[in-house]
């Protein structure tokens, strides 16, 4: 780096997109700083799962051997029906002919931007910043000028390029304009964490859970100390009595029977949207991960498919960093290529999973129901099903762009 306020590209979020990003860049020598308004990498407790590609790319960053030891492989997941105790499961290990990682990964997304941010800060063209929030920035034709608030002041960065990886509220999407179209939920999302062992009290229980039945659905995912739990509540209902004591009681009575014995490690509650931006690039400014589209977490496929983003994005923007050479066609193809699967295959997969497992009107169950069963049984839809469900057919769609 040139000085401490002049970089090649400024990141604006160091969750685990940013800081993804930002260590693909540092480790090919391309100087990088990495703003972070928080004093540490968030402790989000949302994303937790790591699909196959995902744990292929990150391979080459040196991070997927971390993520094997501190996570859990769930190769099998399930759709369970609450009511019946019927089990349809899948098996990733078939699908073993296309990567070496025939699985997921569970394991919370901290430890992915906790351990790339203090792997960059031992690179020396790397400066991770934390208690610096991007205030605005103004681009010109060869480069971006940012003002940043610090504990102590105001100070300005000079950058290349910027990348927002600032999150769905991201402040570089809303100074850039950029519509955010799509919907909210009516729903709200509450996540219970236990160390209560849930598998001793229902059977054959997976680490990755999708459960329905004609009144009410949940997901059961295990990461490596507790399991979460996750219910749609009421949006109408105020916070304090959708997080009390009465209603944990009732959603775990559901569950094992005894929700009063049951002790809670985290009680989140939050909105989910469905949203993709009108643009994922404007000029030397672009847009990564939630910044640029949320969805329903149905599936795991919104920190994934950021992470794709980071990939797909660095590689469009490195060579013309370390090469000189004219980078505006990558970068109309990054945008292409990723709008495209956020709209085509992401957005609409969510929706399905949510509508799958939702089902509670006439016979919509049941039709579900059997659906899930048709492709259980069936070779060939289920090999689609299960590359579809690994976002091994994002990547295709993505490489068919050109």
């Amino acid at each position: 780096m040139t000085g401490d306020n002049r970089c090649q590209v400024a990141i604006a979020g160091a969750g685990p997109v940013g800081t993804v990003m930002a260590t693909l860049l540092a480790q090919e020598g391309i100087s990088v700083v990495l703003l972070e308004a928080g004093g540490d990498c968030a402790q989000d407790l949302r994303a937790s799962t790591f699909h196959p590609p995902t744990l292929e790319m990150l391979d080459r960053i040196g991070i997927t051997k971390m993520l094997l030891e501190t996570g859990l492989k769930a190769p099998v997941f399930h759709w369970r029906d609450r009511k019946s105790g019927e089990v349809i499961d899948f098996d990733l290990s078939e699908i073993s002919d296309v990567t070496r990682y025939p699985f997921r990964i569970q394991c919370e997304q901290y430890h992915l931007s906790r351990a790339l941010a203090e792997g960059l800060e031992r690179l020396p063209n790397a400066d991770v910043r934390f208690n610096s929030r991007l205030l605005t920035f103004q681009q010109d034709q060869t480069g971006v000028d940012l003002w940043v608030e610090t504990m102590t002041g105001i100070e300005t960065l000079r950058a290349d390029y910027l990348i927002g990886a600032d999150g769905a509220n991201s402040i570089v999407r809303k100074w850039l304009g950029i519509g955010f179209d799509g919907f909210t939920y009516p729903e709200r999302f509450l996540t219970l964490s236990t160390e209560v062992e849930l598998a001793d009290h229902l059977p054959n229980l997976a680490y990755v859970n999708y459960v329905s039945d004609p009144d009410e659905w949940l997901v059961l995912l295990r990461v490596p100390s507790l399991w979460r739990v996750l219910v749609p509540v009421n949006g109408a209902v105020d916070e304090e009595t959708l997080r009390s004591d009465a209603n944990k009681n009732a959603i775990f009575d559901r569950i094992i029977g005894d929700g009063a014995a049951v002790q809670t490690r985290h009680r989140t509650l939050y909105r989910v949207h469905q949203r993709v931006a009108k643009s994922f690039r404007e000029g030397r400014v672009m847009l990564i991960g939630d910044s640029a589209h949320l969805n329903n977490p149905l599936g795991g496929f919104g920190m994934n498919s950021g992470i794709h983003d980071a990939f797909n994005l660095f590689d469009k923007l490195a060579p013309a960093l370390i090469g000189n050479r004219d980078v505006d066609g990558g970068l109309a193809l990054f945008e292409r290529q990723r709008r495209e699967v956020t709209h085509t295959f992401t957005q609409t997969q969510t929706k399905q999973n949510m509508e799958f497992i939702k089902g509670n009107q006439d016979n919509a169950h049941e039709a579900r129901r059997q659906a899930m069963l048709a492709i259980k049984q069936d070779d060939v839809q289920r090999r689609q099903y299960m590359l579809r469900q690994a976002m091994f057919e994002s990547l295709e769609t993505a490489a068919a762009i050109a």
